[in-house]
């Protein structure tokens, strides 16, 4: 489907913004989803946009994700300038030339260490009694996913996992296309949004995501600044694309402006 003629007017309006912030969900908005996470590449369409979008004038670009930032720059393999924001906010990472070589890994004490082992047991557990189900294991996280089980299959496991764990003190929940994410920090992509704005000194921020933890970031966008939702649901984005196929054709927009 053609982008809708209100999303070109807003890029094109983008056009002379002195720094332009061009900062991009991984999974469900540059690669599909697939049933191993580590199989996940971005549609090569996507891909060579992004670069390109990378070695433009006054553009920068990033990459925003939920995935621990190992995880996300084997499946990504960005660019040496692409700033990351991985596992939701919590791990940040920016090249010298930006931010004197910004690495912001996560480190746990002893109490957190303590619940992290404590979720990744009730997981095992849950996962072990639901076929299809399987636990993604973080730095400061666990995620469990259901995609590849039946529905009411993974429906019973979300629900198991979240009667199991929602009062735990100082653990975070959030629920995700298939998935319950279990942190023991407290991050969010409005966050690691923030973030990448004031470590590039950006003018003016493009945000593209489909998840609902991406609605975080979209919550922290300013006028003058462009958020698009991938694919349907609520969300308080501006502006919306069918799904992942329209991708390409944005992010080329975007290039085609700057």
């Amino acid at each position: 489907m053609a982008l809708e003629i209100g999303l070109r007017r807003a890029v094109d309006g983008l056009r002379d913004v002195r720094l332009l912030l061009v900062a991009m969900d991984f999974d469900g908005t540059m690669a599909p989803f697939v049933d191993r996470p580590a199989d996940a590449r971005a549609l090569p369409a996507s891909a060579e946009a992004f670069a390109e979008l990378g070695a433009a004038e006054n553009t920068v670009t990033a990459l925003l994700s939920g995935r621990d930032l190992a995880s996300l720059r084997a499946a990504a393999q960005p660019g040496p300038q692409v700033l990351l924001v991985g596992s939701h906010g919590g791990e940040r990472w920016a090249p010298e030339a930006l931010a004197g070589t910004w690495d912001q890994s996560i480190e746990l004490d002893d109490a957190q260490t303590v619940l992290l082992t404590k979720v990744g047991a009730v997981l095992d557990e849950i996962v072990a009694t639901h076929p299809g189900t399987t636990v993604e294991h973080k730095p400061a996280g666990v995620v469990l996913h259901v995609r590849q089980a039946e529905p009411t299959v993974g429906t019973s496991a979300l629900r198991a996992a979240r009667r199991r764990l929602e009062d735990l003190k100082g653990l975070t929940l959030g629920d995700g296309k298939n998935v319950l994410e279990c942190s023991v920090i407290r991050a969010n992509k409005g966050a690691g949004l923030e973030w990448l704005r004031e470590v590039v000194d950006a003018d003016a921020v493009i945000f593209a995501g489909d998840d609902v933890t991406d609605e975080d970031a979209f919550a922290v966008l300013r006028p003058g600044d462009l958020g698009v939702k991938i694919g349907p649901g609520r969300t308080r984005a501006g502006f919306r694309v069918d799904g992942i196929g329209d991708v390409p054709d944005l992010l080329q927009l975007v290039l085609g402006v700057r």
